[in-house]
């Protein structure tokens, strides 16, 4: 039997424990892809959470073959795999060497790359081989256990990345690199649900706490500890300890119920809407745009949504200033900007800078592809989200004032 190359990756420390969540994210562009398709899953055991969450992930049109990793069977693999059921019985195909899979249009290393940078950078060659054109390879590295397999796959997210997450809910924690080697179209995305997200921690069952703000909250009961220790007697310490919640609650990410209708242009943030106009900017090419403006208040949801489907081609920040973001100055202020390529033409959405806000968040890579209303970045306290549609191909829905929320208040509608 052939070994595999996520076991040929691992080195001699052995292969490390990817858990539900961990699984989860090495797999999400094949639950994310709602028509048929092929999918690859290389070095995994009957006992694997990889395995277990690329089988829940399978429509029905879609198939799944599965190498096994060097230490097992590929009669065990198929035995467990028959046990399952018919349904997923037809559907997934267990082969002896990874020398017998087809091209697919998602290939997942089952095991995290552990090795060297050779060994890894080797791995991943072989897998590309088994790449359909615009397929992504999903792939993970522990934290804190190699360094050369975490530089190399840097490296590669550096000139082929389409996302990235770091799974701290795992033990080890674990980074999860999604890799394209050739291009793929933008229509693509309309074919896409918005990607799962293991950064937030989630509260309720609809509602999640961003990483920011759990990363926010800890520094301030860290704060908090520290004011209790260095001065026992005081209730100083009260201070940061009590905005640790309200600061938590800022930054939440409540799911959102996309609307299924494919010409309808969403809400890129909660707001109220500032301002719908039509202009010109020649950053983004010689036709006019229609831009809605929505201001966001310290109060409002900051998690920035894609309002349409596409493919990241761009992405720049332009210098500014700090500006009130409900004065019109604040179209002057530091902005990001996020350039998508879809099938109805050039959008983009401005991240724009307030008075408070001074960090934004962008986490789409350029050539990242986005679905409708899939979360791709936030902006920290009060700011303002811009959105630019083609003028000749959008007619908006939305006024001044009107209040909108990020992913489900329809804006616009293509014509």
């Amino acid at each position: 039997m052939t070994q595999s190359p996520a076991v040929r990756a691992s080195g001699r420390s052995g292969p490390a424990r990817l858990g539900e969540r961990a699984a989860r994210t090495l797999v999400a562009e094949l639950a994310r892809i709602n028509v048929p398709k092929a999918a690859l899953l290389v070095g995994v055991t009957p006992e694997s959470a990889v395995l277990a969450a690329a089988v829940e992930a399978l429509l029905p049109g879609d198939t799944l073959t599965v190498v096994p990793a060097e230490r097992v069977s590929a009669a065990a693999l198929r035995e467990h795999v028959t046990a399952q059921g018919r349904w997923v019985a037809d559907r997934v195909r267990v082969v002896d060497s990874l020398a017998e899979a087809e091209p697919a249009a998602v290939v997942v290393a089952g095991e995290a790359f552990l090795g060297t940078a050779e060994e890894t950078r080797g791995a991943i060659e072989t897998l590309t081989k088994y790449l359909a054109d615009g397929a992504v390879l999903s792939v993970a590295t522990a934290v804190g256990r190699t360094a050369g397999a975490a530089a190399e796959l840097d490296r590669q997210g550096a000139l082929h990345g389409v996302g990235t997450d770091l799974v701290l809910r795992n033990s080890p924690p674990v980074r999860v690199y999604r890799l394209r080697f050739t291009p793929t179209q933008a229509a693509a995305a309309e074919h896409l649900t918005p990607a799962y997200r293991p950064s937030s921690v989630p509260v309720t069952r609809g509602m999640h706490i961003d990483s920011n703000g759990v990363a926010a909250a800890g520094i301030a009961l860290g704060l908090a500890a520290l004011t209790r220790l260095a001065r026992p007697k005081s209730k100083l310490w009260l201070l940061p300890a009590l905005a640790a919640a309200p600061v938590a609650a800022f930054f939440r990410d409540p799911e959102r119920d996309v609307p299924e209708d494919p010409s309808a242009v969403v809400a890129a943030a909660d707001g109220q809407v500032l301002s719908v106009q039509r202009l010109h900017d020649e950053r983004f090419g010689d036709g006019e745009f229609l831009r809605i403006a929505v201001f966001l208040s310290v109060l409002d949801v900051h998690v920035n949504r894609a309002p349409v489907a596409g493919k990241v081609v761009d992405y720049f920040v332009a210098d500014g200033g700090f500006v009130n973001a409900m004065k019109p100055d604040a179209e002057h202020n530091v902005a990001a900007y996020t350039v998508l390529d879809t099938t109805h033409g050039t959008v983009v959405v401005a991240q724009r800078t307030g008075l408070i806000a001074r960090r934004i968040v962008q986490r789409a890579p350029v050539g990242a592809l986005l679905a409708r209303g899939e979360r791709f970045g936030l902006i920290r306290f009060g700011s303002r989200t811009d959105v630019y549609l083609p003028a000749e191909a959008a007619e908006p829905l939305v006024g001044p004032g009107d209040k909108v929320v990020g992913g489900a208040s329809v804006i616009a509608r293509w014509r």
